[in-house]
């Protein structure tokens, strides 16, 4: 009986424990946090809108990881401007002697929350990059460019 019980705790125990580990990732979009996660780098893009650039560490690494980019206005309210396609962002290090230009585009879906992107890039190598964002659609266009650092 104790065993049973022993299990039946434990059970209990690692269910809640996987519960609250969900709800708390913070890398889920809301329409009072349309910016998820932690922020690499924020900028003004246009139409007095600003654009966020985050994910869950607030870093960008080298290598394949997952991104947001949040288009907002100046009160933080999400702005629905478009379908973001893979050119929407661009991650450029710039030739350096022997070495070409590197190019790191990012490919994007939508999110329950409109005006909030989800995307995957994989960046080279680490060092100074020059995110480049730009947008066209429903709230007019705009664009950007800002200096990162990949770890």
């Amino acid at each position: 009986m104790k065993k049973i019980i022993l299990f039946v705790g434990f059970a209990s125990l690692f269910t809640l424990i996987l519960l609250a580990a969900a709800c708390s990732s913070g890398t889920q979009p809301t329409a009072s946090n349309p910016v998820p996660g932690k922020v690499i780098k924020a900028a003004p893009i246009g139409n007095n809108l600003m654009v966020t650039l985050s994910n869950d560490t607030g870093k960008l690494k080298n290598g394949e990881q997952e991104i947001f980019l949040s288009f907002t206005d100046a009160s933080g309210k999400a702005v629905d401007v478009g379908m973001v396609s893979a050119a929407a962002l661009n991650f450029q290090m710039p030739a350096m002697g022997s070495m070409a230009q590197m190019n790191d585009a990012a490919i994007f879906t939508t999110t329950s929350v409109p005006g909030v992107y989800k995307g995957k890039v994989r960046i080279e190598m680490p060092g100074e990059w020059q995110a480049q964002i730009s947008y066209e659609g429903s709230a007019g266009n705009g664009k950007t460019s800002i200096p990162v650092t990949a770890y």
